[in-house]
């Protein structure tokens, strides 16, 4: 993410000016510090985007600094790394539980490790203000619950319901993407591309102006990697800056992640606007979703940002409404009746569901779910 402002702090002159030549050949503005104090004064004073530390210096020990950067409103956000010549266990678990966000020891391969994590880092930061878009992102704990489906045609309903409003889906479920084909987009543009782009060119003009606008779906789309093989060249450092120059460009940012809780999506879920959870009725789906509910809200993910819904995907069987809450131990926002063979029919023909049958329930669902969600997205953000 080329410029922002980095401040390394480093006893070893060579080392700092190593270090410091990498982030500015990215056109990065670096701050060196050859002392602990120096480094809190730079810190508090310049508020630099990520701190680069070799915790082995020695007027301030690495962890009494990053705690004191911790504990300081100022600086308590701020991204450390250690880059460090001690490769010790103990001194990695030390550091890390004085709040470095990641620990690198010094060897031929550190540098490439440190400027892909200091691009994820300052990725995942960008997404931490709530400006911009309101982000949305659809998650379940397990395969086959309708997520995309459902993702695609809240967008659709929140787009309609809202014609002022610009709206993008983004297809983040790897290794292979499904929105496009519900949607009935086969253009070459997809997540995969769009993270090869240099940071420049993938600006928030190219957000607004070079995404695909699907016109009867009401929404812009980032359609997801078209295969496996395709996933494995993923750029994931870029991923918090898309987000975030999607914040920028559009008011609602629904991304689809499917049932990938991992280091690329978590900081997306940790700070989206809401988090809509899908869950079907077979009682294995709805254990998980237990299990999914508590390690997201020991994470950190704010309770009432958690929209759940149940969706009847495959019958008639399986726990009702109030049996799936009592599992859950939380209420169940909206629930999509069990829709035979008319979801695969209007996905089939690649059109929304409420287009395709404007009078079934399922219809009525959707519409009044979008609205929900925008309602309770303006509330959380107001506070």
């Amino acid at each position: 993410m080329p410029g922002k402002k980095i401040l390394v702090i480093d006893a070893d002159v060579a080392s700092q000016k190593f270090v410091a030549r990498h982030f500015t050949d990215q056109k990065d503005e670096v701050i060196q510090a050859g002392s602990g104090k120096e480094g809190l004064i730079h810190a508090w004073r310049d508020h630099p985007d990520l701190v680069v530390i070799d915790p082995t210096i020695e007027d301030i020990t690495g962890e009494d600094l990053a705690r004191k950067l911790k504990q300081d409103p100022r600086t308590a956000n701020m991204p450390l790394i250690a880059l460090s010549g001690d490769p010790s266990a103990a001194r990695v678990k030390s550091c890390l539980d004085a709040g470095f966000n990641d620990y690198i020891p010094k060897s031929g391969q550190a540098m490439p490790r440190l400027m892909e994590t200091a691009n994820r880092l300052l990725g995942e930061a960008s997404i931490l203000t709530k400006q911009g878009g309101f982000l949305m992102v659809f998650q379940s704990a397990k395969g086959g619950t309708g997520t995309s489906s459902i993702c695609a045609n809240i967008a659709m309903n929140i787009g309609q319901n809202q014609p002022e409003a610009r709206v993008v889906v983004v297809d983040m479920v790897l290794p292979i993407g499904s929105i496009a084909s519900i949607v009935g987009y086969e253009g070459p543009q997809n997540l995969v591309t769009i993270t090869d782009m240099p940071a420049e060119s993938a600006a928030p003009n190219f957000f607004r102006d070079a995404l695909p606008l699907l016109k009867s779906w009401h929404f812009n789309l980032i359609a997801g990697s078209p295969d496996p093989e395709s996933s494995n060249h993923l750029k994931a450092a870029r991923i918090g800056d898309i987000v975030s120059g999607l914040k920028e460009s559009y008011d609602y940012v629904l991304i689809d992640i499917g049932r990938s809780h991992s280091r690329i999506t978590m900081p997306i879920v940790l700070h989206a606007d809401l988090n809509i959870l899908i869950i079907s009725t077979d009682i294995s789906t709805v254990s998980i979703t237990k299990t999914v509910l508590e390690y997201m809200k020991g994470k950190g993910v704010n309770p009432d940002s958690i929209f759940t819904i149940l969706n009847r995907a495959v019958g008639l069987e399986g726990l009702s409404k109030v049996e799936a809450e009592k599992v859950l131990e939380i209420p169940i926002k909206a629930a999509v009746p069990y829709l035979g063979s008319n979801m695969v029919l209007a996905s089939n023909q690649h059109r929304p569901f409420s287009l395709k049958f404007p009078t079934d329930t399922a219809s009525i669902v959707f519409q009044e779910a979008a609205k929900e969600m925008s309602t309770l997205a303006r509330n959380l953000r107001a506070g």
